[in-house]
C-alpha cells in the first residue's frame, strides 16, 4: 500500500462523522454490518438508502444530498454500477471524503472519483481498517 493511501486511511478513520450508503434494515447485508460497526466504535454514522424514511427507529437519508453537512466520509456500501451517480452527488453537495468497500469499487468509478476532486480510498474495508488503526 502507497504512503498517501496510508495516510488518507488514517485521517478518515480519524474523522468522527460517517455516513453509510447503501443501509439496510437487513442485519445480513453489508449496509447494516457496516453502519452498527462504526456506531459501536463511536462513530456518528447517517444511514443512506434510495428508499428513505424510517428504518429500525432510525430516521434515513435517501441520498447524501440530505445529509446533514456535518458527514466527513461517505462510505459506499453499493454495486459500483451504482457509484457513478453517487460520486457525482457527493461532489455537488460538497462532500470530498469518499471510501469504496470492496466490491463498491471499479477501475472507472475510482477514476471519476479523482476527475471530481473527491478524496478516494478503495481496496480497503472501513472495519478491517478502523480496528487496525488507533483512532488519534
Amino acid at each position: 500500500m502507497d504512503t498517501d493511501m496510508q495516510d488518507l486511511i488514517q485521517e478518515f478513520v480519524n474523522t468522527d462523522v460517517w455516513a453509510v450508503v447503501g443501509y439496510s434494515s437487513d442485519t445480513s447485508k453489508y449496509g447494516n454490518i457496516i453502519f452498527r460497526d462504526l456506531s459501536k466504535a463511536g462513530y456518528k454514522v447517517y444511514p443512506v438508502n434510495k428508499k428513505g424514511g424510517q428504518m429500525d427507529g432510525r430516521q434515513v437519508y435517501e441520498t447524501v444530498h440530505n445529509l446533514p453537512g456535518d458527514a466527513e466520509v461517505i462510505d459506499f456500501v453499493i454495486p459500483s454500477s451504482q457509484g457513478e451517480k453517487v460520486a457525482r452527488q457527493c461532489a455537488k453537495a460538497g462532500f470530498k471524503n469518499v471510501w469504496l468497500q470492496p466490491g463498491a469499487e471499479s477501475d472507472d468509478l475510482i477514476e471519476l472519483c479523482r476527475e471530481l476532486d473527491l478524496r478516494v480510498v478503495y481496496n480497503h474495508c472501513a472495519m478491517v481498517e478502523k480496528s487496525r488503526r488507533k483512532k488519534n
